[in-house]
């Protein structure tokens, strides 16, 4: 595994796994909560440490389940959360410690390594009021580091600007022929680290052509390829799978090394 370093001095691992769908009847997002954590557990088997989580997902107590059935120390994970932007669960600050302390209780770790605000609220001010309540949160050692999804660069100025806290990244859509380079350059130069999310499932037909060529010579995937590339690129990553074959070729990409030449091409698609 790699890792990268925050601007708070704490590491985080560059590839992790999403879990919006898992622990869930049927795969569905909008399941029922079963709390088997068996697609969980394979990818914690293969050395997965990062663990992507939120309020929306209603899994966190799945998610903790998990971390605790490894047997592995709680030191070793890297656990993400995120409170959701809707009025529900952030209109009043007693609204927001409510469910940040819902997330603490439900993952049940003792602490959360990184807590996002899920999307934008509805003004710069908001984001800056909730994100506070956040900063609370780091200073009491509950919430080890803090950050946002998907903020665009004026979003993120804002917080930058006026937080006491510096977000230590930001997570949004990124991928071939959507990296959102200009946001990932803006983050880099903020040492704020881009998290890419989908990044394999919304990839155009034609694109997906392009990298299948490009793999060939490193008997790769596709897939391995833009996880590799993403990682090159500094990026954090965090594939999906219930597929224990496929989580492992998705954290099979640290053994090898695109050339000058397809970085190029993947960045221009």
């Amino acid at each position: 595994m790699k890792y990268l370093t925050m601007n708070n001095g704490l590491k985080i691992p560059q590839l992790g796994t999403g879990t919006n769908t898992f622990g869930k009847e049927n795969n569905q997002f909008s399941g029922k909560i079963t709390y088997d954590t068996k697609e969980l557990s394979s990818a914690i088997s293969l050395g997965y440490r990062l663990i992507d989580t939120a309020i929306y997902y209603r899994n966190e107590a799945v998610i903790g389940k998990a971390v605790k059935e490894s047997g592995i120390d709680r030191s070793e994970f890297f656990i993400t959360s995120k409170i959701p932007q809707d009025k529900s669960f952030i209109e009043t600050d007693e609204l927001v410690k409510y469910y940040v302390e819902q997330s603490l209780k439900a993952l049940d770790l003792g602490y959360i390594d990184l807590y996002l605000i899920h999307f934008p609220l509805e003004s710069n001010e908001e984001n800056l009021r909730v994100w506070r309540i956040l900063e609370t949160y780091v200073d009491q050692g509950l919430i080890k580091s803090i950050g946002v999804s998907n903020f665009n660069e004026d979003q993120l100025a804002y917080i930058i600007k006026h937080a006491r806290i510096k977000p230590v990244l930001n997570q949004f859509q990124s991928y071939p022929g959507k990296h959102q380079q200009s946001l990932i350059d803006f983050c880099k130069s903020h040492q704020i680290i881009p998290e890419a999310y989908q990044s394999l499932a919304k990839l155009d037909a034609n694109i997906k052509d392009k990298l299948i060529e490009i793999a060939k010579p490193y008997h790769k995937t596709w897939s391995q390829v833009v996880l590799n590339y993403q990682v090159s690129e500094k990026l954090v990553v965090i594939p999906k799978s219930h597929n224990k074959e496929h989580q492992h070729e998705n954290i099979d990409i640290f053994d090898f090394e695109l050339s000058q030449k397809d970085i190029k091409a993947i960045k221009n698609m």
